[in-house]
């Protein structure tokens, strides 16, 4: 059965057809991960800073839309770590080569092109520890893309 033809515990739709937030909820119900705790905190985090990103589930992982663009999305392969990818939307963008989208004073962000990044997160004590930091640099990225 692939995901659009799962049904969802109490709603009854099928996933297709929840709303992202119900998405959302549904998949982290669902969630078996060792760091789920730590992928529930910075979840809240996105949401209580940025309410403007309406999330969903993309690429069988939560994600955050922008302007109805995936820009921040959750990668979970890992078992002791999990990361946030910053891009800018499912298809790549003409952009000019050379510096990186904004400039980190953070330095969370490690670029794997001038138009993406990630952030590692490994444990609870990381996910408090960059906090901060993380809510920032997400409110630059929104502001670029």
């Amino acid at each position: 059965m692939t995901s659009d033809q799962s049904k969802s515990g109490k709603s009854g739709k099928s996933d297709a057809k929840l709303t992202g937030i119900e998405q959302l909820e549904a998949f982290m119900n669902d969630l078996e991960h060792p760091l789920k705790p730590e992928i529930e905190v910075v979840l809240e985090n996105i949401s209580a800073n940025y309410p403007q990103l309406k999330p969903h589930i993309k690429w069988n992982a939560p994600s955050f839309r922008y302007r109805e663009e995936d820009r921040v999305t959750f990668n979970l392969r890992g078992k002791d770590y999990f990361l946030l990818v910053f891009h800018c939307g499912a298809k790549v963008k003409q952009r000019a080569e050379g510096a990186p989208l904004i400039d980190d004073p953070t330095g969370l962000l490690e670029w794997a092109a001038v138009d993406r990044a990630t952030v590692k997160l490994t444990d609870m004590g990381d996910v408090l520890a960059k906090k901060d930091k993380l809510a920032e640099v997400i409110g630059m990225w929104l502001e670029v893309i």
